[in-house]
């Protein structure tokens, strides 16, 4: 028995049809068939599950991310204790050091970062805010990423470790860009060097794609990867639909494109042990063409004598990876979102589909509410029992 098989049923429906192999859709996938033994068909055009996260052996036997690293941790316990049924983890707090001057220097700015790059003493973290403060150059209105950073840490160390890396990551100026982009970015006056803090800090200990095979072995579930929605939607018959990928591309693009920032990757083996002493180093100076380079044996303890590195370049082509925040996209996207609430059958869900950058717990955390709310609208749609006389 094939899996459409087995998904399917006998008349060759599908209760859901899922597009999108990423965590929205294969956590939706995986709870709609096991909690109500739903007949799930989940498709995605690229040639993998997983999404974004996908991990794999590379020639040289190194676990690494075809999209760049990926880390996972979170402050929800209910996020944990779902993913935990089909992992287990290696606990790993990410480290961050930044290129500035010459130096390598932890990043999120802390009073380490403060010491190493001006020759300062600061011993307390009364002492790192007093200097912190000294140098911040108060913004009467706080609109764009710029003010957010010129306002707490001023323009000096604003221009070595912001402008430049934004001006790459988003191909405009932080003051060109909505505050929640460096908001985003904590600064610290104590010398706590993770990039994280989070009460649960860990990676899945076999790796993104093992986790994701282990979530969509159901014989309800039916995989189909390198499938492009556009060629299905007419052919599939499915009571409905769970749509993780671009809004703007669901309509057609009915009222133009939304902007997207797209990264590209260049990944290299090296003949030793390691290459960097962190996992993940960023290059904010604008001379440099690429924003970071990230080493996986630090994310997955992996023992090996050669290494793997990424270097990450943005792009303005591409996979769209981030919606890129200003006030007329934000707009563009709500015409759309209007759309989307009119279109009866469809559920929209993930950042793609709501034009949102969120971290993998939030998309987790939102996959499974989006269930709780089928789940409770099925529970209302059952017909209320008669109580026999």
């Amino acid at each position: 028995m094939t899996g459409q098989d087995r998904a399917a049923g006998r008349d060759g429906r599908y209760d859901y049809l899922i597009v999108g192999a990423g965590f929205a859709g294969s956590i939706l996938a995986e709870r709609l068939a096991s909690q109500h033994g739903a007949r799930v068909l989940l498709i995605d055009r690229r040639p993998h599950i997983g999404g974004n996260a996908y991990d794999e052996k590379n020639e040289a036997g190194i676990l690494y991310h075809r999209y760049g690293p990926h880390i996972f941790h979170t402050n929800s316990d209910q996020v944990v204790d779902y993913l935990s049924q089909f992992t287990q983890w290696r606990p790993y707090e990410h480290r961050v050091l930044a290129v500035v001057r010459g130096r390598q220097v932890p990043i999120p700015i802390n009073r380490t970062t403060l010491n190493e790059l001006f020759g300062l003493d600061l011993k307390t973290d009364a002492e790192a805010a007093a200097y912190l403060a000294s140098r911040a150059e108060p913004v009467d209105e706080i609109k764009t990423s710029e003010d957010v950073v010129v306002n707490a840490v001023g323009r000096e160390l604003y221009e070595l470790f912001f402008q430049g890396y934004t001006r790459k990551q988003w191909g405009l100026d932080p003051s060109e860009l909505d505050k929640s982009v460096t908001a985003r970015i904590p600064t610290r006056t104590n010398t706590d060097d993770r990039y994280f803090t989070d009460t649960f800090q860990a990676m899945p200990r076999d790796g993104y794609t093992a986790m994701f095979q282990r979530m969509l072995d159901h014989p309800r579930i039916e995989v189909r990867t390198g499938v492009d929605f556009r060629d299905v939607r007419e052919g599939v018959a499915a009571d409905h639909i769970i749509y993780t990928g671009p809004i703007d591309e669901y309509f057609e693009f009915r009222f133009g494109k939304l902007p997207y920032r797209s990264l590209k990757f260049d990944h290299k083996t090296l003949d030793e042990e390691l290459h960097q002493p962190v996992g993940t180093v960023n290059y904010p100076s604008p001379d440099v063409p690429y924003t970071r380079i990230s080493e996986y044996k630090h994310l997955t303890g992996q023992q090996a004598p050669v290494t793997t590195i990424t270097y990450e370049y943005p792009s303005a082509e591409g996979d769209p990876y981030y919606p890129i925040p200003r006030a007329e996209n934000q707009e563009l996207f709500k015409r759309y979102e209007t759309l989307a609430d009119e279109t009866e059958g469809v559920t929209f869900v993930g950042r793609l589909a709501t034009y949102r950058y969120y971290n993998m717990d939030q998309i987790v955390g939102q996959a499974l509410a989006t269930f709780r709310k089928i789940d409770e609208k099925r529970e209302r749609a059952k017909p209320s029992a008669v109580a026999a006389e």
